[in-house]
């Protein structure tokens, strides 16, 4: 089965519950080892559906667990054996099956490897065509991919035979209780704006993306030094921190979660009210993966705001080509408040938050230099002192920008 949804359509649910029904009806038990085989590109994911696994489970036989790098090798070797439906991460789980002879994986009935493309797109390639390599050739599998990438189609090729495709679509590409803006603003007034936003919104519970892990970190110290409570979760945090800023978030009523990609993809968080896009996203299908962190349920509603600067607007019409529906989110520019000196001589008398604002800075500009869309996203059109009193400098850092990159221009229909 090859399948492909929109984001937050109940895809967790549409392939644990006929997985578990197979074991549950061949009496699959302990001693069969592993039946079902679920791949996620990302620890948080794979606890997700662990948990929503976990209670479809309670009343059965069947055991359920979970492989994840940063967990202890050692605790998982000891339990592996039994695990009738087992959650992993692509590098773990191959670790798992090349030195632990414990593992049973060769009555294996169904692989699911999910988000496909995010996968690939994060360098387990060769990780998962090892793993396939290594299981049984008679066992059903499905495989979920949000794209149709080249990488996506070898690894259809190499685990797929005859799939059959199945796709929820629409013509929106967003659900439609969902309320999406964009804000013009200034390149000096990004922070102000963001600043402005979460104070008169305190009670809402927000999310807010950023394009590296230095600015997480950074906005979230500095967020908290001026008694804005925020979570915070990036690829460079360590594992069990990771779990909890995302539990304690998830649980809140209303809370402030700042995050990088790491948590645009799957992860179903309750009750979001908005999410901010400070950093606009690399394209329109990672727009639409962020957006889709709200509404997530049948009668859920949410709003999203991306913040773009003037000479970003041409962003728009890479949603326009995806019938994404987006509209002017109308301020003030004269009622933000203006802490604009007093973040900069916080910044300047605190050694921590100024070193972690020059990283930041310097995290920026690289995670812009990137961009696939060139002519959207030109570093070339930023001006560095402007966009420095977003980090709260008095002056930027200096920065060896390499500006000698392939320009990428898509084309409309």
């Amino acid at each position: 089965i090859l399948g492909a949804a929109k984001t937050g359509s109940g895809k967790t649910l549409a392939f644990l519950v006929p997985s578990i029904n197979i074991l549950y009806n061949i009496k699959f038990l302990p001693k069969n080892g592993t039946g079902v085989l679920i791949i996620s590109p990302t620890r948080e994911l794979c606890l997700q559906i662990y948990q929503v696994c976990k209670d479809l489970c309670k009343y059965i036989p069947q055991t359920n667990g979970i492989i994840i790098g940063g967990m202890s090798r050692n605790e998982e070797k000891k339990f592996i054996h039994g695990i009738n439906i087992l959650i992993a991460t692509p590098g773990r789980l191959l670790d798992h099956m090349q030195n632990t002879k414990e593992f049973i994986y060769k009555n294996l009935i169904s692989l699911i490897i999910d988000e496909a493309d995010r996968l690939l797109q994060i360098g387990f390639e060769e990780e998962i065509n090892l793993i396939v390599k290594r299981l049984p050739k008679k066992r059903q599998t499905a495989l979920f991919s949000a794209t149709q990438t080249t990488k996506v189609e070898n690894l259809i090729r190499l685990s797929l035979q005859k799939p059959i495709f199945i796709e929820v679509t629409t013509k929106i590409a967003t659900v439609e209780r969902l309320q999406q803006g964009y804000a013009l603003v200034d390149e000096d007034k990004r922070f102000l704006l963001l600043f402005t936003f979460l104070k008169r919104n305190i009670s809402k519970k927000i999310m807010v993306f950023f394009n590296n892990c230095m600015s997480v970190q950074f906005y979230n110290d500095l967020l908290n030094y001026i008694d804005i409570p925020t979570f915070c979760i990036h690829g460079k945090k360590k594992q069990n921190k990771r779990l909890k800023s995302f539990s304690e978030f998830s649980a809140a009523q209303s809370a402030i979660l700042l995050c990088t990609n790491v948590a645009a993809r799957g992860l179903d968080i309750p009750n979001v009210n908005y999410i901010i896009q400070y950093d606009p996203p690399d394209d329109s299908k990672e727009y639409i993966h962020r957006v889709g962190r709200t509404c997530r349920g049948k009668d859920s509603s949410g709003s999203a705001i991306i913040f773009l600067m003037k000479h970003e607007l041409k962003f728009l019409n890479y949603l326009k080509f995806y019938n994404i529906p987006i509209n002017q989110f109308a301020y003030d520019p004269s009622k933000l408040i203006n802490v604009q000196s007093h973040i900069e001589s916080i910044v300047t008398k605190n050694f921590h938050l100024h070193k972690m604002a020059r990283e930041a800075f310097k995290s920026y500009l690289n995670g812009y230099i990137t961009y696939a869309l060139k002519d959207v996203f030109d570093v070339n059109n930023l001006n560095l002192l402007q966009t420095s009193k977003n980090f709260g400098l008095e002056a930027p850092p200096k920065v060896d920008l390499n500006l000698k990159l392939n320009v990428k221009k898509r084309k409309f229909k």
